[in-house]
């Protein structure tokens, strides 16, 4: 019997063996890209000044809103959220990442349609803008004709359009107006955006927390019957998710808000809240920093073990804090 198992393993034919070999190499190579394209871009320095040098008030805030969406797609890897083939399929931390980057795409883009570039509610929108708004609200998972990719390089064409046109060099000309009732209302965005990520952060440890949708008004009401506590823990699948899809509105608000350190400086220095900015800043420089472990840590909040998502909960609830600060200051006269 072992004579003649041995004869049938010497008689496999030779192509089966080149088949398994292929395969091998395939998924070793697949494993090596896929590898590659996983780790976060670099950030980088937002420009102030006009090839020219120039100063142009809405500058840097629209040319950093363009670099960050070309890094979504000219990354390692491009756009990986809308991949059916490997390795784009089975990586989850990537498109996640980008989930996070895009949310702040979307939301600047809209606030510089609906504020920055009028100068009041009766005001004309942009063309450029409003088209670049349209095709960043597209489906973000779009592979077939025409896929996402496409319609965000669209956006980015109007905003570099829009762009051309608020720095002189094409007509007509657009306008970007830097007061403290718009940024006022970026910021209203941003906090909603911090406030909601922190709190699902936090949920890898909660489990249930005191419903308080109705708290602070006697005269609220639910179109349904609201539960006492809300079951809210993170399925442990879902956590490194959320982790990521955090990392990506950190590193997409860091250059944002350094952009509002230039296009902002005056409104910024009326109200005597530059070091709010960089108070902002800096938390969210310390929430990317680079991550030695190969994976992430649930531990519990006094475990043995580290907990990540309750460090980047940290970090991004002190820059919330920070951006409401700001905001209160920029309320006053």
């Amino acid at each position: 019997m072992k004579e003649k198992t041995a004869a049938s393993i010497l008689s496999t034919p030779r192509w089966l063996k080149i088949a398994a070999w292929l395969v091998g190499a395939v998924l070793l190579f697949l494993i090596i890209l896929g590898i590659f394209w996983s780790p976060m871009p670099k950030t980088f320095w937002v420009n102030e000044y006009v090839d020219d040098e120039r100063t142009v008030v809405g500058y840097s805030t629209t040319d950093t809103l363009i670099r960050v969406a070309e890094t979504l797609l000219d990354k390692p890897g491009g756009y990986l959220s809308n991949d059916k083939m490997p390795p784009g399929l089975w990586l989850d931390n990537m498109p996640n990442w980008e989930k996070g980057v895009l949310t702040q795409v979307r939301d600047l883009s809209r606030v510089i349609r609906n504020d920055y570039s009028r100068s009041q509610s009766q005001s004309q929108e942009d063309p450029d803008v409003v088209l670049a708004v349209e095709k960043f609200f597209s489906e973000s998972n779009s592979w077939f004709f025409p896929p996402t990719e496409r319609r965000y390089r669209e956006g980015i064409e109007a905003l570099y359009r829009y762009r051309d046109r608020l720095t002189g060099a094409a007509q007509p000309e657009a306008q970007f107006y830097a007061r403290a009732d718009n940024l006022r209302e970026w910021l209203a965005e941003v906090e909603k955006r911090l406030g909601s990520m922190s709190r699902r952060l936090g949920n890898s440890v909660a489990t249930n927390v005191i419903n308080e949708e109705l708290a602070g008004d006697p005269a609220a009401e639910a179109a349904r019957s609201q539960p006492d506590t809300i079951y809210v823990r993170t399925p442990w699948l879902e956590i490194d998710d959320v982790f990521f899809e955090a990392r990506g509105t950190a590193w997409a608000l860091l250059h944002f808000f350094r952009t509002t350190e230039f296009d902002f400086a005056q409104v910024l220095a009326d109200k005597n809240a530059e070091a709010s900015v960089r108070q902002i800043i800096r938390e969210l420089e310390a929430s990317l920093e680079p991550l030695r472990s190969p994976m992430i840590m649930n531990g519990g909040g006094y475990g043995l073990t580290a907990n990540h998502s309750l460090v980047m909960a940290n970090y991004l609830a002190r820059a919330n804090a920070a951006v409401i600060n700001l905001r209160e200051l920029l309320d006053q006269g």
